[in-house]
């Protein structure tokens, strides 16, 4: 039986170059998209999906939000961000509400695919370029602080 996924994004040609991702991958089954963060709250509780793709910025309730609601009426659902955020709090906050993985944007085309392998094994994944920078943020830190650091998240 396909992975079925709910894939929110308020911007459609977005929407669209994510299905092209994840049509590479047959496991995988788009059964439903919403443009706001009250519909994917609404379609979660109806569909409960497999995995989730939330972006943060979201009309009507932006994703941090969404994805809190959601956690709670489809709790079995995986909750991948893939957001232009990339500000090391707004990720941390993402981790604090329950997801699972968290990839920018603008590195979709070589994390997307890997974070879905690893948000499906049931590992967490933060996209490199957000491993960079919480590593260069506590780059004065020492190694088990930052050792803490990123398992936080």
């Amino acid at each position: 039986m396909p992975v079925q996924v709910l894939l929110v994004d308020d911007l459609p040609e977005v929407r669209i170059v994510i299905a092209s991702f994840l049509k590479k991958d047959s496991r995988l089954k788009i059964i439903s998209e919403a443009s706001d963060g009250i519909e994917a709250v609404r379609k979660a509780e109806q569909l409960q999906p497999d995995l989730i793709l939330l972006d943060i910025g979201l009309p009507c309730l932006n994703g941090l939000d969404a994805a809190h609601l959601i956690r709670k009426v489809s709790p079995q659902s995986k909750i991948l961000f893939v957001s232009q955020e990339s500000s090391a709090e707004i990720v941390q906050e993402a981790f604090r509400i329950g997801a699972h993985g968290y990839v920018v944007k603008a590195d979709m085309m070589g994390d997307l695919l890997a974070a879905v392998d690893a948000v499906l094994r049931g590992d967490r994944f933060v996209g490199r370029r957000l491993a960079d920078l919480v590593t260069e943020e506590h780059a004065e830190e020492s190694p088990a602080s930052l050792i803490r650091t990123l398992n936080s998240i």
